[in-house]
C-alpha cells in the first residue's frame, strides 16, 4: 500500500483517496476467499483517515467486504457500542471533537461487562481530524476525559438509570 500511495503522489501529485486504498485492501482479502488453498483474513479493521473530501470511517471484514461508516464498532462486544452509537447518530453531526471524544467513550464502556470500568490503564485512544495529524492518548493522558465523562453520566442519573422513590408506612 506505500508504494501504491507514493505511485498516486508521483503520477497526480496528490495522495491516494481514502477510499480507493481501503478498496484495493478489500480486494487484496477478497481474492483469498476465491482460491482453494489460501485462507481468508481472519481479522476485521477500521480505518479511519482524513483525505481531500474530509474525514472518513470505513470498516473491513475479513471477507473483503468495506463499506463506509459514520460511525461503528467492531469486536466480540460490539453490539452495546453499536446500539449507543446508532442512538446517537444525529446528535453527533453537531459535536465538537472534545464531546465526540466522550461519545467514544461512552461507547467503549458500553461494551465492557457489567464488572468492569474504563481506566487508564486499560483505555487507549486515537484522535484525528481535518488539520490535525493523528495522535495517540494513553496511560494519564486520557484521565481528565475518562473523569469527566463518567462523572456527568452520573450527574445525569447514573448511567442511564433511574432513582427510584420509596414508600414509607409511618
Amino acid at each position: 500500500m506505500e508504494q501504491q500511495s507514493l505511485a498516486s503522489r508521483l503520477t497526480y501529485d496528490r495522495a491516494i483517496p481514502l477510499a480507493q486504498i481501503t478498496a484495493r485492501i478489500g480486494d487484496r482479502a477478497q481474492s483469498n476467499t476465491q482460491q482453494y488453498g489460501k485462507r481468508p483474513y481472519g481479522v476485521g479493521l477500521l480505518i479511519a483517515g482524513v483525505d481531500a473530501k474530509g474525514p472518513h470511517l470505513f470498516e473491513f471484514q475479513p471477507s473483503g467486504v468495506t463499506q463506509e461508516m459514520v460511525a461503528c464498532a467492531i469486536g466480540a462486544r460490539s453490539q452495546m457500542a453499536r446500539t449507543y452509537l446508532e442512538r446517537g447518530l444525529e446528535e453527533f453531526e453537531g459535536c465538537g471533537r472534545e464531546e465526540l471524544v466522550r461519545h467514544a467513550l461512552r461507547a467503549l464502556k458500553d461494551s465492557l461487562s457489567q464488572d468492569k470500568e474504563l481506566t487508564v490503564e486499560n483505555t487507549s485512544l486515537g484522535v484525528s481530524g481535518v488539520g490535525e495529524d493523528f495522535r495517540m492518548y494513553e496511560g494519564h493522558e486520557i484521565a481528565n476525559w475518562l473523569e469527566t465523562t463518567f462523572e456527568r453520566a452520573e450527574e445525569e442519573g447514573g448511567e442511564g438509570g433511574e432513582s427510584m422513590e420509596v414508600d414509607t408506612v409511618g
